[in-house]
Order: structure tokens, then C-alpha cells, then sequence
């Protein structure tokens, strides 16, 4: 098999397109973050998907940004580098409420609960360290990553320009759910997997609509 840059970056745009679907369905298929759902099916199915989504996403995200990255600088490669570090804290973070944390609700509940709390919004009374900090850093990391990804995309003109917008409503809805309960917040990860469909269907197929006015520009000067 040959393998070309152009070839592996059209199929990670199936990677980011997957990751996008599944990025909206794990949020629609959550259950509630308590002890006693952490043991059911659901949940293992459930967190099971999130760490395939994290994994496809750190494929899907690396693709878009090299698709781009002659144009996009370091701006681009910031967003890139802060969206790809969000995944890797995801697809961490995962593992452990997928295959430890199940094992622990018998022994240690109050830790449990308390790492639930993380990114459940209610803190639990022990104290986690350093750990309690990643529910803050990782909606920073998602909100700056994914807006300097969109902006850069909207720069780049290499991709749909519209996916890019949706990446930087994405980047905002956090903020704008913010006052509403944590489940409902949830609604907030839609923008974000519409645009990873949208810009993985868009390197999958090929299709993409170079912007060559700057080129135009140069060849006339020259």
C-alpha cells in the first residue's frame, strides 16, 4: 500500500467527522454523573464512545490543521496544540471513570463522588489536589482551542469558511450555558460536532475551494 500526506489527511477527515457524531451522541446518551450510575451499562457504554471519540478526534483534529497549516502560522498551530491537548485530557480522564472508577464505587465512594464532581459541577467534600483544577483548565483549553482553530480556518480559506464560524460559536456556547444546569449544558457540544462533520466530510471528499486571490496578487506583481 502507498501511503501520500494528501491520502492520510482526506481519511482523517473521516476521523473528525466521526468524532464529531459521536461527540453530539455521548452528550444526548449521558447519564446522570452519581455512584449509582457509575456501575450500569449505560455508563460503560457511554464512556466507552467518549474515549473512541477523543481518539478519532485526536486523528480528525491533526488532519484539519495540517490540511491548512502553511497558511494558519502559529495562531493555528496554538489552536491545534491547546484542541489537541483538551482531547488527550478527555481520552484520560475517560479511562479512568470507564475502567477504574466502576471498581472503586464498593471501596472508596467518597472519592468517587468527588471525581465525578471534576466536570459534573458539584464538588465533592474530599479534597483532590491538583485534580480539581482540570474541570477549569479543560473548558480552557476547549474554548481557546477550538476559537483559534475556527478563526484560523476562517483565514485559511482552504476549508468551508462556515465550519470554521460554527468552530468559534462553538468556542462561545460554553459561556453562553454557563447558567443553566450542567446537563443542559450539554447542548453546547453540538456546534462543536457539526463543525468537526462539516470539516471532515470536506477533506474526505476533496472538495475543498483553494482561495487564491493572494496568489493572483503575487503573480501581478511580478
Amino acid at each position: 500500500m502507498t501511503f501520500t500526506k494528501e491520502g492520510l489527511i482526506q481519511n482523517g477527515g473521516l476521523a473528525a467527522a466521526a468524532c464529531g457524531l459521536l461527540f453530539i451522541l455521548v452528550q444526548m446518551l449521558h447519564p446522570a454523573e452519581v455512584l449509582t450510575a457509575v456501575t450500569t451499562l449505560r455508563w460503560a457504554v457511554v464512556h466507552g464512545l467518549t474515549l473512541l471519540m477523543a481518539i478519532l478526534g485526536l486523528l480528525g483534529v491533526t488532519s484539519v490543521y495540517m490540511h491548512q497549516a502553511e497558511r494558519t502560522g502559529w495562531s493555528g498551530f496554538l489552536g491545534f496544540l491547546l484542541l489537541f491537548t483538551w482531547l488527550i485530557l478527555v481520552a484520560a480522564f475517560t479511562f479512568v471513570e470507564t475502567f477504574i472508577l466502576p471498581l472503586l464505587v464498593a471501596q472508596d465512594p467518597h472519592f468517587v463522588g468527588a471525581f465525578l464532581g471534576i466536570f459534573g459541577g458539584q464538588p465533592g467534600g474530599m479534597k483532590l489536589g491538583p485534580l480539581a483544577a482540570v474541570g477549569p483548565l479543560s473548558g480552557v483549553l476547549y474554548m481557546l482551542g477550538a476559537g483559534l482553530l475556527g478563526i484560523t480556518t476562517l483565514r485559511a480559506a482552504l476549508l468551508p469558511r462556515r465550519a470554521g464560524a460554527l468552530l468559534v460559536i462553538a468556542a462561545l456556547s460554553p459561556l453562553a450555558v454557563s447558567f443553566l444546569p450542567h446537563p443542559v449544558q450539554r447542548i453546547a457540544a453540538v456546534p462543536m460536532g457539526v463543525s468537526l462533520i462539516w470539516l471532515g466530510l470536506a477533506l474526505w471528499r476533496g472538495r475543498q475551494q483553494l482561495d487564491t486571490t493572494p496568489l493572483n496578487r503575487q503573480s501581478a506583481a511580478l
